[in-house]
């Protein structure tokens, strides 16, 4: 089985400063009661590139993102990613603190990421698709998304 080999490396996740910053904090609160959440997020964030809030690529999941994944275990599904008290899975609103959340964190489409269920089963995700939260101001810019470049601009 070749293709699990690879399941001991991640894929190069990027995150904002402000969402490092805002995730660090989080996962420190909430380490005494969910000390696995913790350290998951933690670890992500410690491999993470913290990419500057105005640079960071509109296809990489950031909080507030609204991803489209493939799970393993059946058909694409829809979700946003949110701090814990924006959860509620009915509305498909995903907190950054489940085993999907933590592993969605940072991805861009076309990234696949090994992640564990609370149930101690392994499973593999492939983002699809990615659309980047509106920020204060820029609502216009969430309807219709700028091309990504890759030239200096």
């Amino acid at each position: 089985m070749p293709d699990k080999m690879k399941a001991g490396r991640k894929p190069t996740i990027r995150i904002s400063k402000s969402d490092h910053a805002r995730l660090s904090a989080l996962a420190s609160t909430v380490a005494a009661r969910n000390p696995q959440a913790s350290d998951e997020l933690l670890a992500e964030l410690e491999r993470a590139r913290i990419v500057s809030d105005g640079l960071i690529s509109a296809g990489a999941v950031q909080m507030g993102s609204k991803v489209t994944f493939k799970p393993d275990t059946g058909d694409a599904k829809t979700v946003t990613l949110v701090f814990p008290g924006d959860a509620d899975i009915t509305e498909g609103r995903v907190s950054i603190l489940t085993p999907i959340g933590t592993a969605l964190i940072g991805l861009s489409a076309g990234q696949s990421i090994m992640w564990t269920a609370r149930d101690g089963r392994r499973h593999e995700l492939s983002v699809l698709a990615v659309n980047r939260p509106a920020r204060e101001g820029d609502a216009a810019d969430q309807r219709a998304p700028a091309p990504s470049t890759t030239a200096g601009d």
